[in-house]
């Protein structure tokens, strides 16, 4: 039986999983055209699957799909171009096309080509989108699902992006220490939104057959592992791994939603949990404590669960109280009033939920009404706990946890 377009597919596949991104930072780094940089490697990876069944795959994968992709973008340019400026710009690219890649190391561009989808001239709603699709290959409708916008529009806002970068020729570089804190943010808040698309779907939403939340965690180590120094990139890959230990003991035998104060410890993945850990304590040493490090110094009280039994509510409760102070975010002070319940009883929680009910974000916001409904079934006011958990059932996406408040409410009916 002839194997080679299984071995040509799964090569192909390895191709695009390891080296999309690299390539295009690469090729898009000196023309600023990363769309027609995309163009060019697509074709190069639909070659890859016709031409490596006949030949065989190539020693080096990742030089041929390069320098297909720049024939193809030289092609390009040639069909499109005729003006002296043009022809340049063609001359550049050929030049490049004919440099030998036998002994070539290609630099990894990958963190240049995110801050350049970070920069401020690009629309901020759409700078983590750009930096998805650019460097990971998502397709449009898989960004949009994260997003919450349709199809179309993130497809739109994309293209425009790209354009952008194009038009005014946006740098692909690491930015100076100046200007570095905002742009970071960027394109930390980029990948920690791949992962907790992929954390809130437990099928697994994907593309290219990848997880969200697996490429998160793969875009965070890339991060972090070019950017040592910076406490932030450690926090949020801490993050992230305390978070996916848990995945094993999310969902019981028969696929039901698990509460993380009931899951079995012994579930956890405990080499990940150990591993977050000490890029944890190795951000600490920094001296500069942000978001991510704080939000990961929650999920490390939670995992020490797995040693004393116990869990240390009113550590948590401290860290959100300085995550409140920094972020003003309405979901932070959600998870610190839950804090405040468990530490100082469900009626301090609740008065600490009830600051937050004029705030219009929270009005189609699952884990507020999921809360409200908790904390006011504790008290005993079942009536308003049960249209608390109305609405956070209609608006609950995961039938797992749908089905979990279900039965929560259907215990308070009873």
């Amino acid at each position: 039986m002839d194997n080679r377009p299984e071995i040509a597919r799964a090569a192909a596949e390895a191709a695009a999983r390891q080296s999309y991104g690299k390539l295009v930072a690469y090729l898009a780094a000196r023309t600023r055209d990363v769309a027609g940089t995309e163009d060019a490697l697509a074709e190069a990876f639909a070659a890859a699957l016709e031409r490596w069944p006949q030949t065989g795959v190539p020693e080096k994968p990742e030089a041929w799909l390069l320098a297909v992709a720049r024939r193809r973008r030289v092609d390009a340019v040639r069909r499109r171009l005729t003006s002296e400026a043009s022809r340049d710009h063609l001359k550049l690219m050929a030049e490049e096309m004919e440099a030998s890649m036998e002994d070539e190391d290609l630099p990894d561009e990958r963190l240049r080509l995110m801050f350049a989808c970070a920069h401020p001239a690009i629309e901020a709603s759409v700078r983590a989108p750009l930096i998805l699709q650019t460097v990971l290959g998502f397709d449009a409708a898989t960004i949009a699902s994260a997003f919450l916008v349709s199809p179309a529009t993130m497809g739109q806002r994309l293209v425009r992006a790209k354009s952008r970068i194009r038009e005014i020729g946006i740098p692909f570089r690491v930015p100076d220490r100046a200007e570095l804190g905002e742009r970071l943010e960027t394109v930390l808040e980029a990948i920690y939104a791949a992962f907790a698309e992929g954390w809130t779907d437990p099928a697994g939403t994907e593309t290219r057959a990848r997880n969200l939340a697996t490429e998160g965690i793969w875009l965070g180590r890339l991060v972090a592992s070019l950017m040592p120094d910076e406490p932030e990139a450690l926090g949020l890959l801490a993050l992230m791994l305390f978070a996916e230990a848990r995945r094993p003991a999310r969902r019981d035998a028969a696929g039901d939603y698990v509460p993380l104060a009931d899951q079995d410890c012994r579930l956890w993945d405990h080499a990940l949990i150990d591993e977050a850990e000490a890029l944890l304590g190795r951000a600490a040493t920094m001296g500069v404590i942000g978001r991510y490090q704080l939000e990961a110094a929650v999920q490390s009280v939670h995992a020490t669960r797995r040693r004393t039994g116990q869990t240390d509510w009113a550590a948590i409760r401290n860290f959100y109280d300085a995550l409140s102070a920094i972020s003003g975010s309405p979901v932070i002070s959600i998870n610190r009033a839950v804090a405040i319940a468990e530490a100082e009883g469900a009626a301090a929680g609740l008065a600490a939920l009830y600051v937050l009910g004029d705030d219009k974000r929270l009005n189609d916001y699952q884990p507020y009404w999921a809360a409200r409904a908790g904390l006011l079934a504790r008290l005993g006011n079942a009536a308003q706990a049960v249209e608390a958990y109305d609405r956070a059932i209609g608006l609950e996406r995961d039938p797992a946890v749908r089905r979990f408040l279900q039965a929560k409410r259907a215990i308070l009916r009873n």
